[in-house]
């Protein structure tokens, strides 16, 4: 049993939390809103008044957070949490934010002797309720190994993609290339069911020809076709469309700084923020079907 400060209990962080009480873990949390921490507490784990409250004496120091701003606002500086923490306590950032952010963070943590791993997240909130998210960890090959320990209660698929900044990169890539065969598949879906085709039939033939892709067989975004997605539940929950159209402008910055031209992602960007704009933001990220119908 490990002793864990977790902070940031939103719709992923929560159910990460329960999933580490439950493996029985003493966990101790931090968020701005008392209703997350009060819910937490129902399962078992104690709330801190403060962040560094939270860190006293933890064994790891795991945190959830929107941006890289937030992120920088908890351990750098005199008043972070990296000048109050030592080299017992291994921190882990599994927030989804900017490379450069994750790896100043962990040059600091690293300057005072402190193990620190960007290890954002993919699955979504089912994943993160069912323990099975994957996590794309950047850091040393040592902290890796105690990453591994406390990670397992949350996920099953655990990588080690590099040095600090890695993870993002890993996240960056993935998502979009997530949101091109999302857009992909519903265009697909759509020229189908206009020519008389069956979107659950259609689906059967692409997942058993070269079409097949995560987006159909787990995820189909044509409503009615596969039962507990978010399409056959007015595409709700699930991974909001704010979420990817924040996770596609970091894609941008990542292919920007690396000089890529990548014309499909930069496609993919403009397609969910004309969605976003209108007023899908809080839907699930399939809902992008839905452009082709307007």
């Amino acid at each position: 049993m490990a002793k864990v400060a977790f902070i940031g209990l939103g719709n992923m962080g929560g159910p990460m939390a329960k999933n580490l009480v439950a493996a029985g873990h003493a966990v101790t949390v931090f968020d701005l809103m008392p209703e997350a921490c009060a819910d937490l507490q129902q399962a078992g784990a104690s709330v801190a008044a403060t962040t560094a409250d939270a860190a006293e004496g933890v064994d790891y120091v795991i945190s959830m957070l929107p941006a890289g701003k937030h992120v920088a606002g908890v351990y750098l500086g005199d008043d972070g949490l990296l000048a109050k923490l030592d080299g017992s306590t291994t921190v882990l950032d599994c927030s989804t934010i900017d490379a450069p952010t994750s790896r100043e963070v962990g040059e600091a943590a690293a300057k005072l002797g402190i193990g620190f791993m960007d290890a954002p997240v993919s699955g979504g909130v089912a994943a993160a309720a069912a323990g099975t998210l994957a996590f794309m960890c950047g850091g040393s090959a040592d902290t890796f190994e105690k990453a591994k320990v406390i990670l397992a209660d949350m996920g099953k698929n655990i990588f080690h993609a590099g040095p600090p900044g890695a993870g993002q990169v890993a996240k960056g890539c993935n998502n979009m290339l997530l949101a091109i065969h999302m857009i992909g598949t519903t265009e697909a879906l759509e020229m189908g069911v206009r020519n008389g085709l069956d979107p659950k039939v259609l689906s059967e033939i692409m997942l058993a020809s070269s079409g097949r892709n995560w987006s159909l067989e787990v995820y189909n975004p044509y409503p009615g076709v596969m039962e507990g997605a978010p399409a056959s539940n007015d595409y709700k929950p699930g991974f909001m469309v704010d979420l990817m159209v924040k996770d596609l402008g970091l894609a941008q910055a990542i292919a920007e700084d690396s000089g890529v031209a990548n014309r499909m992602g930069q496609l993919a960007g403009e397609l969910y923020r004309s969605h976003q704009e209108g007023g899908n933001g809080q839907r699930d990220f399939s809902s992008v079907l839905e452009l082709l119908k307007d």
